[in-house]
């Protein structure tokens, strides 16, 4: 039977990050031969688990200083083809980086053939961006240089797997066409729905982390939550299905047509709900001060769950510029890298960075940052290990079977 892998096969690590691909390497045996990040704390952080030295930017590389690998796995910046940026894709410097990958490795298939494998990851959004003429152009770049790649992006997110966390992403697996030539198509096992337990990724509560101070709800955050936890067990819906925004409940001006037709909906939603339950939401505004002491962004409020939870501090619960958020406790929302980090409601304080470690399938032997805004901040830019882990197995397999069967 043969072996497409060498038992301690060598891979390069390019956007490493705070090393995600090299952690699911590893798994297999891989050996980390050259890593390049351009963010000085971030490589610091991969020099302190890896001792491998990972400050390059990966425009100046000279592709003849990196060593010959089998696998060649790169979590290009996802920023240009994101939902949450402005979408510039190739237009967007960050977006033309994928080009410094494809002249990594023709200078490698020149030297030897190229690494085998390739393994990237992206946004979700990267198979519809510019209506899919993006994924056509990073395929057709690939298979012109020799590679048989997956006909489309793999979705896939650690809740797949059982890891509390809803973090859809676009994995590309591809293969040297001498390897195997015949179409690529990729199914990953998941585990049911809804199926995650948020406390298995989260601390004991004897550690020095867990007792730390900076994590639990200050006096503000507890009377806010409370305040919205009394608004959810006053009023007359369960499931809502559009966010509360406290300050139009009692205008009396018309609405401004002006406004974006969905804005107008949600405000005409909103006086309704207000006029369903007018006795008690006057009395909720008056017991807690007219609202006078909350910040203007915490007036809004999302709740999106279903009715298996009737309580504020049953959910997840995220701080953002839209509003106060809960989501089911089965799956914490994606961590981001300008995070807004989760609140854990049942515990009245905030995921810690261990935690965040954790959801991120990082093991317990990581030396996560010292600095907590760094750490989040990694672990919110890092790619999930068990994700990745999972689709190199899967794919690594599906050759092995189809050539050998």
């Amino acid at each position: 039977m043969e072996q497409l892998l060498s038992p301690d096969f060598k891979f390069i690590d390019l956007f490493a990050g705070i090393g995600g691909f090299h952690q699911a390497m590893t798994r297999f045996g891989g050996k980390c031969v050259y890593a390049a990040e351009i963010n000085p704390e971030t490589a610091r952080t991969y020099k302190n688990n890896y001792h491998l030295e990972a400050l390059h930017d990966i425009t100046k590389i000279d592709p003849n200083d990196i060593p010959q690998h089998e696998v060649l796995c790169a979590g290009f910046p996802c920023q240009s083809f994101s939902k949450a940026g402005q979408q510039k894709g190739f237009g967007d410097v960050r977006g033309v980086l994928f080009f410094d990958i494809v002249r990594i490795l023709k200078n490698h298939i020149q030297r030897y053939g190229g690494p085998k494998f390739l393994v990237l990851e992206n946004v979700r959004n990267l198979v519809s961006h510019d209506h899919g003429k993006t994924w056509i152009r990073i395929r057709k770049e690939l298979e012109d240089i020799g590679y048989n790649v997956v006909r489309d992006p793999i979705i896939v997110s650690p809740h797949y797997f059982g890891i509390p966390q809803l973090r859809e992403r676009a994995v590309i697996v591809a293969v040297r066409k001498e390897i195997y030539d015949k179409p690529i198509k990729l199914t990953i096992p998941r585990v049911p729905k809804n199926s995650c337990s948020m406390d298995s990724v989260l601390i004991q509560r004897d550690t020095k982390e867990y007792k730390l101070a900076s994590f639990k709800l200050d006096d503000y955050e507890e009377r806010l939550l409370a305040m919205w936890d009394d608004f959810i067990h006053g009023i007359n819906r369960k499931i809502i299905g559009f966010p509360i925004w406290s300050d139009v409940f009692f205008s009396k001006r018309p609405i401004n047509s002006k406004m974006p037709e969905w804005k107008q909906e949600f405000v005409r939603k909103n006086q309704e709900l207000y006029r369903e339950n007018k006795e008690f939401i006057d009395s909720w505004y008056k017991k807690y001060d007219q609202l006078s002491w909350v910040k203007k962004t915490h007036r809004k409020f999302e709740w999106q769950v279903d009715n298996k939870i009737t309580s504020v501090f049953e959910g997840i619960i995220q701080f953002r510029p839209s509003g106060i958020r809960v989501k089911q406790p089965t799956e914490f929302p994606a961590l981001v890298a300008m995070v807004h980090v989760p609140i854990i409601g049942k515990y009245h304080r905030y995921l810690t960075p261990r935690e965040a470690a954790n959801l991120q399938s990082f093991p317990p032997s990581f030396q996560i940052d010292e600095n907590m805004r760094l750490a989040y901040k990694q672990f919110g830019n890092a790619v999930n290990v068990d994700v990745i882990a999972n689709v190199f197995q899967q794919f690594i397999k599906l050759i092995e079977e189809q050539k050998n069967g």
